[in-house]
C-alpha cells in the first residue's frame, strides 16, 4: 500500500472520528492527513510527507479552528438557553402584574410577571424581558 493511500485512509478515520469528539481537533487533523496525502501521492518523499503534515496541522489547528469554534459553537460568552431571552421583546397574552400573567416569546407561551410589582399591562402590550426567574419570564413595558 502506498503512502499516499496510508495517509488519505488516516484523514478519512480521523474525519470520520471527528463526530465523536466534537472540537474540531480531529478535523483539523484529518485535513492535514488529506493534503499530505494529495501530496504524497505527487513526490512520494516521505521527509516532505512529514513537514506537509506538520506544518499543515499546526496551520489548522491554530488559524483555522478558533474561526470555526466562533462560527459553529458560538466561541466564549455567547449567550444561550434562557441568557439569550434577556433584552428581547415579547407580547402580552394574559394580564401580567407582579404575581403572574403569560406572555409570548419567540412563539413560545411564558408564565411571566411585571418588572415592576405594582405595574399591570395589558394583553397586546409589548414588553422587553428583563430577565429569567425559573420558568418565569420578568418583563416590563417597552417604551
Amino acid at each position: 500500500m502506498t503512502a499516499a493511500v496510508v495517509w488519505l485512509i488516516v484523514g478519512f478515520v480521523l474525519i470520520v472520528a471527528e463526530v465523536i469528539s466534537g472540537e474540531f481537533v480531529l478535523l483539523m487533523l484529518g485535513a492535514a492527513a488529506l493534503v499530505t496525502g494529495g501530496v504524497s501521492a505527487l513526490t512520494g518523499n516521505p521527509y516532505l510527507d512529514a513537514a506537509v503534515f506538520a506544518a499543515s496541522s499546526v496551520g489548522l489547528l491554530f488559524l483555522v479552528r478558533p474561526a470555526l469554534k466562533r462560527k459553529f459553537l458560538g466561541g466564549e460568552g455567547a449567550k444561550t438557553n434562557t441568557e439569550a431571552l434577556i433584552g428581547t421583546h415579547a407580547i402580552v397574552l394574559s394580564t401580567v402584574d407582579g404575581h403572574g400573567g403569560t406572555v409570548k416569546i419567540a412563539g413560545d407561551t411564558w408564565s411571566a410577571r411585571a418588572y415592576v410589582e405594582h405595574d399591570r399591562l395589558q394583553p397586546g402590550t409589548k414588553v422587553t424581558i428583563m430577565e429569567i426567574s425559573g420558568a418565569t419570564a420578568v418583563v416590563s413595558p417597552d417604551p
